[in-house]
């Protein structure tokens, strides 16, 4: 079964807190732009044009972040009914098995995100098919804007950084795409994290296990008492 996630000091309690309000505001703010959309449209007969380009953009940055925090918390949910049949031992072989498994996907992903995502902002993605051998040469994109979102600030450095000093009239798109590179970067190191766990503690899995079901039954059990 997969322990619960605590941090072990003081830098990583700081960590762990930047982590959980981020992710509280991403769902804040989707909340209230969706929450402000509805009010406008049903009582002042307008809308924030940009608002369900926004809340998808959030909504994007929200998964991908969770999807790590999700790997460092150990929240993942996953079948065990094969590792609950056999011993301790050959659980951990599983368990190491699977961390390597899913670490060289995530490194692929990285490859993958990066490759997407570096053009945008008018960096070179990289060669080779499976594993990077060096940066190829790639189309600068940088002029990409989004649909409606309108550019919050630095627009001027924006446009003279990654735009050749052309007019943005839109949110540039490597923004809201900066989270491929960094979320897949982030799921990289909480899976070598959950690896050296694993290898440190013994443990026999990289997923919740049951602690949903127990959750399910600790919840019953209080509603019994009240």
């Amino acid at each position: 079964m997969a322990s619960k996630y605590t941090p072990s000091g003081p830098v990583s309690r700081v960590i762990h807190e930047i982590e959980e309000t981020v992710i509280a505001l991403l769902l804040g703010l989707m909340t209230l732009v969706t929450f402000t959309n509805v009010v406008l449209r049903y009582v002042f007969n307008s809308q924030l044009i940009w608002g369900l380009e926004l809340t998808l953009i959030l909504f994007a940055w929200l998964v991908i972040f969770g999807i790590s925090y999700g790997f460092k918390v150990t929240m993942h949910l996953g079948v065990d009914a094969l590792i609950t049949l056999v011993g301790k031992p050959v659980q951990f072989a599983m368990a190491l098995i699977g961390a390597g498994v899913t670490l060289v996907y995530v490194l692929l992903l990285m490859k993958g995100a990066w490759d997407y995502w570096a053009p945008f902002a008018g960096f070179n993605a990289t060669s080779g098919h499976w594993f990077p051998t060096g940066f190829a040469n790639s189309r600068d994109q940088g002029w990409y804007e989004t649909e409606q979102v309108p550019i919050p600030f630095l627009q001027g450095w924006l446009e003279a950084t990654f735009n050749m000093g052309e007019t943005y009239e839109k949110l540039p798109r490597f923004i809201p795409y900066f989270i491929l590179p960094f979320g897949v970067l982030l799921m990289v190191i909480r899976v070598i994290e959950a690896t050296v766990r694993i290898i440190r503690a013994g443990e026999g899995s990289l997923i919740v296990s049951h602690e949903a079901e127990e959750a399910v039954e600790q919840a019953a059990a209080l509603n019994k008492e009240d």
